[in-house]
């Protein structure tokens, strides 16, 4: 409907976010919908938030269990290994999404299933696995509403906890009469979630395995954690005999103590809600069944070992930043071109690929909005803020760009210019014409009026109001 079908996000193809979220710009309903739904989230999550005295306590406690955990990461990987193995789980290590989808796929083709029935998951958005899979004969089934909606229309995810918030009703009732056989001029939300759950029911029947990712990773149990409100975790690991869990290693927490603080957290910071409606505890395979977790690196040890960039595997996937980020409230997660949009995407994709997404550190303000929702307290802005000197540096900016970033700097730089020009462009913006003003050298009037210029400088009211002081 919108743009970017499902392989376009593991192509070479250089990202250009700007072209990207024009499509999306352009359709009002659209974006006028997806900014208020987000920044309902947002609002949601404040009254839940300033509800909880110990917020901020919360916070420095989260953001302190996730450094001791990344900062031992081996030796709690090596005791979620025994635990999980004491409980009867088969456990396996890949080391990129190649060997996790290869892992997958000889579970199943070992078993003989040619269907599977998944929950939602990231790691195997970032993997890529369904193709992959389906590409061997199993056909993969997204339980989550967000994710068959997604699948269903052919494209990836645009949002970390609502993939499918980009779309209306009305879009939704066109992908599921086309798919799924509801009527097409019905698109009341509970009527077209009783049609997806009358399609989707079956498959959990008739699948030989199930798959759910992980929000967290029990090191003293050996447990697997998943946060779900459809209750489609459950199904997936539960009904059919093989049960598998996607989890990327950053997901380790020390103890079961430990678990509380963030369910505390996490469904506050992404809905609004004091909590998920199913926490689900897998732990051991149930009578007649087996279980396998696959742990999965992917870039994460590489990431780790980054001085600016290793905090961003504290991230719980909450989308917090992203329900606050007035760039991607405008501009869709699809235009980001990757499996992470909005602020995580801008700084966590560049770790895969500094080329390909060299322009998403510059889809941002800068207004630190990110950081100060972040339930684990990740430095989202000035992460955003380091990638973009690694990509001038790595000369991944255009020339024009760069050109004007030197121009910028020696303006900046020089006060007397600076005043010069700040009181000259006011001047300019309220007598040019509109031909002038608006042209493709003007980047700020792409998509935007310009702002209506001050009377005077903030430099020119301070030196008057000083003067009128000092003469007092």
């Amino acid at each position: 409907m919108i743009m970017g079908k499902s392989n376009d996000i593991f192509s070479d193809k250089k990202v250009d976010h700007v072209k990207g979220s024009r499509q999306f710009i352009a359709d009002e309903p659209h974006i006028a919908f997806h900014d208020k739904r987000l920044w309902t989230l947002r609002e949601l999550r404040d009254k839940e938030a300033h509800g909880i005295a110990e917020w901020e306590q919360l916070r420095e406690l989260a953001s302190a269990i996730k450094s001791h955990t990344l900062t031992h990461l081996a030796d709690y990987l090596e005791e979620f290994e025994r635990n999980a193995t004491a409980n009867g789980v088969t456990v396996h290590w890949a080391k990129d999404a190649v060997e996790h989808n290869r892992i997958v796929h000889e579970i199943l083709a070992a078993r003989g299933v040619d269907t599977l029935v998944k929950s939602k998951s990231m790691l195997t958005e970032e993997c890529n696995m369904r193709p992959y899979l389906e590409e061997r004969g199993i056909t993969v089934v997204e339980t989550d509403l967000g994710e068959r909606i997604q699948q269903l229309d052919d494209e990836p995810p645009s949002h970390i906890v609502v993939p499918a918030v980009h779309k209306l009703a009305t879009d939704v009732a066109q992908t599921f009469a086309d798919t799924i056989g509801t009527d097409r001029n019905n698109a009341d939300p509970h009527y077209l979630a009783e049609g997806m759950r009358q399609d989707t029911r079956p498959y959990f029947i008739k699948a030989g395995a199930g798959m759910t990712g992980c929000n967290f990773a029990v090191a003293e149990t050996g447990t697997v954690v998943t946060c779900t409100n459809e209750g489609n975790a459950d199904l997936s690991g539960n009904v059919p005999p093989l049960y598998i869990a996607s989890i990327g290693i950053e997901k380790l927490i020390p103890k079961m103590e430990h678990l509380g603080v963030f369910i505390r957290m996490l469904s506050r910071s992404a809905l609004g809600s004091p909590i998920t409606q199913y926490t689900s505890h897998f732990r051991a395979p149930r009578a007649g069944g087996e279980s396998h977790f696959i742990l999965v690196d992917n870039g994460r040890s590489d990431r780790l070992a980054m001085d600016d960039f290793w905090y961003s595997l504290k991230c719980i996937r909450c989308g917090a930043c992203m329900n606050t980020c007035p760039v991607y409230r405008r501009s869709g997660g699809l235009s980001y071109g990757g499996v992470y949009a909005g602020p995580i995407g801008a700084i966590i994709n560049p770790t895969f690929d500094l080329k390909k997404y060299s322009a998403l550190p510059f889809a941002s303000t800068l207004n630190g909005s990110c950081s100060n929702v972040c339930p684990v307290k990740i430095n989202i802005h000035e992460q955003i803020y380091k990638w973009r000197q690694i990509v001038v540096e790595q000369g991944q900016v255009s020339f024009v760009k760069k050109e004007s970033m030197k121009l910028a700097g020696k303006l900046l730089a020089d006060p007397k210019r600076y005043r010069a020009w700040s009181s000259g462009a006011g001047k300019a913006l309220a007598s040019l014409p509109r031909a002038f003003l608006y042209n493709p050298f003007n980047a700020w009037g792409k998509q935007r009026e310009l702002p209506e210029p001050p009377k005077q400088t903030f430099h020119q009211w301070y030196a008057a109001n000083r003067k009128q002081e000092n003469e007092a």
